[in-house]
């Protein structure tokens, strides 16, 4: 059984085809595959179907390292997209995959950057149901007030301004408070971020991750709360593994755009089959 490892800015992948899994990838299946120990290691798994009908060239499933299936990956999505395009499901340079989140559309710019539009964001959504129009929100994590901004971009974004001490915030301590907050039904991915100019420092702390080197939905989460606060488009968003650029249209439309590269490929051990096909 096939996969391949692919990373952007840090945020590593496993790729696996659908068509080469004798088993569906259930929570126990992903957590040893991600566990670096006892499996491959990495941030999370995609999961590409080929698709033979419409417009889309695959449907591409993003499961965290826990166990859980997220609606969207910004990096996860353009690592496939590459994959997609190096592979030779399609020789076109813009096409479609179908998301939990809906359609993405990747345009390969070399062999190693794409841009991708995932969507239009929203400051509404079921994953903040008391929520007011504007997303605007506060609580309390960790002994403190937190004012935020709810971004929906595929999945739910929880935006923290923070003018002073960002290096400095404990997010393992944080972080989990606000993901499980009872204000995000579905729990929350959450950006802590500052801004200077037309750049945005943040730090991602990521739903059914932690803390994590980068995320392209969190790096657009905090730039769409940005450019709601003032800040023009496009926005460089400066996250620990490197730098995202972000387009937000007038009608939050959002456009991401970077790199990503696959760091090995191989095959699963007999050893890793026969332990997965026994969970």
């Amino acid at each position: 059984m096939r996969f391949e490892k692919w990373q952007a800015l840090g945020n590593d992948y496993v790729i696996l085809e659908a068509e080469s899994l004798p088993w569906e990838p259930g929570a126990g299946r992903v957590k040893r595959i991600c566990d670096p120990h006892f499996g491959i290691g990495s941030d999370g798994v995609l999961l590409l179907r080929r698709l033979d009908q419409g417009d889309a060239v695959a449907e591409l499933r993003i499961f965290n390292p826990d166990g859980s299936e997220a609606e969207l990956s910004g990096n996860g999505a353009r690592q496939a997209a590459l994959y997609i395009h190096r592979h030779g499901w399609t020789d076109a340079e813009s096409f479609s995959i179908e998301t939990a989140a809906g359609p993405v559309t990747p345009t390969i710019t070399s062999e190693r950057t794409a841009t991708m539009q995932i969507g239009r964001a929203s400051t509404t959504s079921d994953d903040f149901p008391s929520g007011p129009e504007d997303g605007r929100g506060s609580l309390s994590a960790a002994g403190r007030e937190w004012d935020f901004q709810h971004v929906s971009i595929g999945n739910p974004q929880c935006a923290i301004e923070v003018a002073d001490g960002l290096e400095e915030l404990d997010l393992e301590e944080i972080g989990p408070q606000i993901e499980h907050h009872e204000l995000f039904p579905n729990r929350t991915n959450v950006s802590f971020f500052s801004v200077d100019g037309d750049r945005a420092r943040a730090r991602i702390f990521e739903r059914g991750v932690g803390e994590t080197l980068s995320s392209g939905t969190g790096a657009s989460g905090a730039a769409v709360a940005a450019h709601l606060g003032g800040v023009p488009s496009p926005i460089t968003v400066l996250l620990d593994g490197g730098e995202l650029e972000v387009e937000i249209s007038d009608d939050l439309d959002v456009q991401l755009s970077g790199w990503a590269e696959q760091v090995c490929a191989g095959e699963l051990s007999a050893e890793l089959i026969a332990t997965l096909a026994d969970l």
